[in-house]
């Protein structure tokens, strides 16, 4: 096991553990103060009884959401780190940094390469103050699910500009999915630090343990509603999204900061 995985793993116990209230009360208080988390959409953070609880907190304030059938959402609150055009295969995870759409999606999506080819990407970069909840951007059919275990290199803006291919070093779960007759994939990047990538839909997904083999979900075409809830990391990470070409056209959101239901792509 890499020690990035063993370090993930004892962080992930002590996030996990239920101290004492007076102990957690501090903790997650502190965590609060030191990360500027905005709690305004959330229960104080006294309520929560460990750390991974305020991780993955839920929103108690719904949040508006264009249901408009040809627009798709933000999936989660983050970072646009990159986003643009795919050059036959090869996405960016940061600029001058380079990777291939084949080998993060693995063979198991090999039936599907020729329609990414010159797609369309964007990067969701999660820190440590974000709202960690994923959510379905579109209404689609779930068609497949792929578990690739790996390391768990963090993903923040300096590893992204030092480590080559980050991404498909890590582990990461991919979603295969279908809107309108049209393919695009969701792939949840692990990091250090991140225990588990949970999805409600997919008990049977166990991240961070101690495997190497790959896992296959096939799904008879689940049907999934825009905004729906997919499952939360415990602690942050990143969301690679994909779309097979002439399918959308992105919004200029490069660098910038989004919300989960926030536009991000219209359907042409």
């Amino acid at each position: 096991m890499h020690i990035t995985n063993l370090l993930s793993q004892y962080f992930g116990k002590f996030a996990s553990k239920k101290f004492p209230s007076f102990i957690q009360k501090t903790i997650n208080t502190s965590y609060v103060k030191l990360m500027k988390l905005d709690m305004t959409e959330f229960k104080n953070a006294k309520h929560y009884k460990t750390l991974n609880e305020l991780f993955t907190r839920e929103l108690l304030i719904d949040r508006k959401i264009d249901d408009s059938a040809n627009i798709f959402i933000s999936p989660t609150d983050g970072l646009i780190t990159e986003c643009g055009k795919l050059d036959f295969d090869i996405a960016l995870q940061i600029k001058g940094m380079k990777y291939s759409v084949e080998e993060l999606l693995t063979y198991y999506c090999s039936d599907n390469f020729d329609k990414i080819e010159n797609g369309d990407f964007m990067n969701f970069y999660l820190s440590p103050k974000d709202y960690h909840r994923y959510h379905a951007p579109i209404d689609f059919k779930l068609k497949k699910l792929i578990h690739v275990p790996g390391k768990l290199y963090p993903v923040n803006l300096k590893y992204l500009n030092k480590e080559f291919e980050l991404f498909i070093q890590n582990e990461r779960v991919i979603l295969e999915c279908e809107a309108q007759g049209k393919l695009f994939y969701m792939v949840f990047v692990g990091a250090l630090n991140v225990g588990q990538m949970v999805f409600t839909f997919e008990p049977q997904v166990e991240t961070n343990r101690d495997t190497k083999e790959i896992k296959v979900y096939n799904y008879d075409n689940i049907e999934v509603s825009k905004a729906d809830c997919l499952g939360y990391f415990k602690m942050g990470s990143t969301v690679v999204m994909i779309w097979e070409k002439d399918f959308v056209e992105l919004e200029n959101l490069l660098s910038k900061g989004v919300k989960f239901g926030q536009k991000i792509s219209n359907i042409i």
